[in-house]
């Protein structure tokens, strides 16, 4: 019989295997377990001195059945069985034309492959280029400036967090997660992310995962077309019936699965235009901060830091001001990774973070945001886009036009002196500046994974001591130095102020001498939602399913992936397969 039991415990400090602590938990011998599967694995460091991983396990167990009874009765174990995914229920009515889906990034790519699987055929448009095509615009972009607004790190394949660090938690609990981790192994990711307590795939995995997706796309039935953006809608009597594309066609279009994303403004513009209802949302604007990671593993781990079983720490941060009207928090943190240039129009700059799969840069960011609602740009459902709009051009403008970003040390922010870049000396051995880190990503292939090879270049970089001299700015093409104020609201300011001196307190010398800021970080989730009915379509215009984060439903790559899948349901759920 199979069973799980959850919470066996493996302290560091003792050389006790997984199978011997869960036959321990269970009052058995190892012998009388078999095939044990880890099913959720997690690191338990709140005692420094004894930090432990611990695994919800799947065993094989041969015992009496009266022994079993008593296992059983125990409030950490349970008779496992695998979870079988719901069959979709099929409509009735026709489908004239296939469905459509817009926007190839993580909602996109579910509702499309879901669509796919049963036989709907569906047409998946993309604005950008493809994978290959875009990660070389973005590359140009990183190394010389060259902005390319169809292709970037937002839209498409690029927002499908193929430009990330790949993290796939989420707080949603919906049991068709595992399901989704499912496919995206299927398409190449790599398995542990089945088991892991915050599983992550990696930038440079991430782009095998999404080629692996769209290819199962295309051999079930389906099309991907890029390059081809949709500029308008057509409706006739409030119900959808064609694509104005930018290829100068007109798509005939019955049912369209709309995951544009959180920076499709122009799409925005349009369905406002066009009388579909929106409404303003809040969202967060900040900063991105950079430590050596030897600094936060230290202040996590204590003297465990650097075990490989820990690999490099993360932090998850929250400070609420005292009239609790602001809140600064950390955002998309990213181990091991570098901060990116995250521009989408012409004239503006944003920061974002990603890492590769093996987060082995040496480098730790974050972003520090804070939440800004309706109240502060106003209840027109675009008023949230022209807020952003205003402190990425401020931030532009700031690192003299040319992308550079504006960047400023946590002290000179703190103390609110003269900007300056000057970080202090840290000492941990190994690790090497941001500035090495970008650079070695840049240098290396587009689908390179191999283990340590960020790591031997950074450790290059940084001389035969292995230790860094200064944390300089990941950010590429560049950064300027620049008192941050002048590129944030002043309350966003002001907060994050209160927030860095809170952490400090959280985690040692988090807002030290050796933190780095760089802004402006605008993206955190889309400024408006397209409102939608229970049965997942516009309340205002039929045939039209907004999905995903870009339509306000999601914020991640799972809760989007999950989004997509369920509104491709709903499709399937009115209308039979194509």
């Amino acid at each position: 019989m199979r069973i799980r039991i959850n919470n066996v415990r493996l302290s560091l400090l003792h050389q006790v295997t997984l199978a011997q602590a869960t036959a321990k938990k269970l009052g058995l011998r190892p012998e009388n377990l078999d095939r044990i599967q880890v099913v959720r694995r997690a690191v338990d460091a709140r005692r420094k001195k004894e930090i432990y991983l611990n695994y919800h396990v799947v065993a094989e167990l041969d015992v009496p059945r009266s022994l079993l009874k008593r296992l059983l009765s125990k409030s950490d174990v349970s008779e496992y069985s695998a979870a079988v995914p719901a069959a979709p229920l099929l409509g009735t009515a026709a489908l004239k034309e296939r469905p459509v889906v817009i926007g190839a990034g993580p909602a996109g790519l579910l509702a499309a492959l879901e669509l796919a699987k049963y036989g709907y055929k569906p047409l998946l448009l993309e604005r950008g280029q493809c994978l290959s095509r875009r990660v070389e615009a973005v590359r140009a972009f990183w190394k010389e400036g060259r902005f390319d607004p169809n292709s970037n790190v937002q839209f498409g394949e690029g927002g499908a967090g193929t430009f990330s660090d790949g993290k796939l938690t989420t707080r949603v609990n919906d049991p068709v997660m595992t399901e989704i981790l499912q496919a995206f192994v299927a398409a190449g990711a790599p398995e542990e992310i089945l088991s892991e307590y915050k599983p992550h795939v990696g930038t440079d995995k991430l782009r095998t995962m999404v080629q692996g997706l769209t290819r199962q796309i295309r051999e079930l039935g389906g099309e991907v077309r890029y390059e081809t953006q949709v500029t308008d809608f057509i409706f006739k009597e409030g119900r959808l019936t064609g694509l104005q594309l930018s290829t100068e066609e007109i798509l005939p279009a019955q049912a369209v699965v709309l995951a544009c994303g959180h920076s499709a403004r122009d799409t925005y513009a349009v369905l406002q235009r066009q009388g579909v209802a929106l409404e303003a949302k809040s969202f967060a604007i900040g900063l991105r901060v950079e430590h050596p990671q030897a600094l936060i593993d230290q202040a996590q781990y204590g003297d465990f830091a650097g075990d490989p079983r820990l690999g490099p720490a993360d932090y998850q941060l929250i400070y609420h001001t005292p009239d609790k009207k602001r809140t600064a928090y950390s955002f998309c943190m990213c181990p091991g990774g570098q901060v990116v240039a995250a521009a989408s129009e012409t004239g503006g700059v944003v920061v974002n973070g990603m890492s590769l799969y093996h987060r082995d840069s040496g480098v730790a960011n974050s972003a520090l945001v804070v939440n800004v609602t309706p109240e502060d740009f106003g209840r027109d459902p675009l008023g949230g886009v022209a807020f952003q709009r205003r402190y990425e051009q401020l931030a532009y403008a700031a690192g003299g036009e040319t992308y550079a970003a504006p960047a400023q040390s946590v002290r000179s922010f703190l103390q609110g002196g003269a900007p300056d870049l000057q970080t202090a000396v840290w000492d941990g051995a190994g690790i090497a500046g941001g500035a090495a880190a970008v650079s070695a990503f840049l240098a290396a292939g587009s689908q390179s994974t191999a283990p340590g090879a960020v790591s031997k270049s950074l450790s290059e970089a940084a001389g035969s001591s292995g230790a860094l001299t200064t944390l300089t700015a990941s950010y590429r093409p560049g950064v300027k130095a620049c008192a941050l104020d002048s590129v944030l609201p002043p309350y966003v300011a002001a907060t994050l102020r209160l927030g860095l001196a809170d952490f400090d307190r959280k985690i040692k010398n988090f807002a030290g001498p050796w933190g780095l800021l760089t802004g402006v970080e605008t993206r955190t989730s889309a400024p408006l939602r397209i409102l939608r009915g229970s049965g997942y379509e516009s309340l205002t215009h039929q045939g039209l399913y907004p999905c995903g984060e870009g339509a306000g439903y999601a914020g991640g790559i799972m809760s989007a992936a999950l989004d997509g899948y369920h509104v491709a349901r709903a499709v399937m759920a009115r209308y039979k397969p194509f």
